[in-house]
């Protein structure tokens, strides 16, 4: 299971690397809930997929530095840096964490956690 999870986990963040949503779209569940502490509610996976869409376009040079990933049954936790460029130049590296929830193959649910401060460019 661990393997299966890990070879879903890092085709997540590569599709969202190289911009591709409808890998993404794939990676999720019908009926996935994406929570973010910055906004403190869940999104739809069409909700997210938009924000995604706003953030990919947005944000270029997109690479996650993986700093821990680590299984529990059901899914995974992973600590990671995003990097990447702003329009302008500006650089950002914001650290992140999420738990993320697998289920028949699929993304289910994913908490994320990003500090505010590190990401405020992006969405100015």
């Amino acid at each position: 299971m661990t393997h299966e999870t890990d070879t879903i986990a890092s085709e997540f963040f590569a599709a969202i690397e190289r911009g591709d949503l409808d890998a993404v779209r794939e990676s999720y569940s019908q009926g996935v809930a994406v929570w973010h502490n910055l906004t403190n509610r869940s999104q739809t996976r069409d909700e997210n997929l938009r924000l995604l869409k706003y953030f990919t376009g947005r944000v270029s040079d997109r690479r996650y530095e993986v700093l821990s990933r680590e299984f529990f049954p059901g899914g995974f936790v992973q600590r990671h840096i995003l990097h990447g460029k702003l329009g302008s130049g500006e650089l950002i590296a914001a650290p992140v964490c999420l738990v993320i929830h697998v289920s028949n193959g699929k993304i289910d649910r994913v908490f994320e956690y990003v500090d505010s401060a590190a990401i405020r460019g992006i969405f100015a």
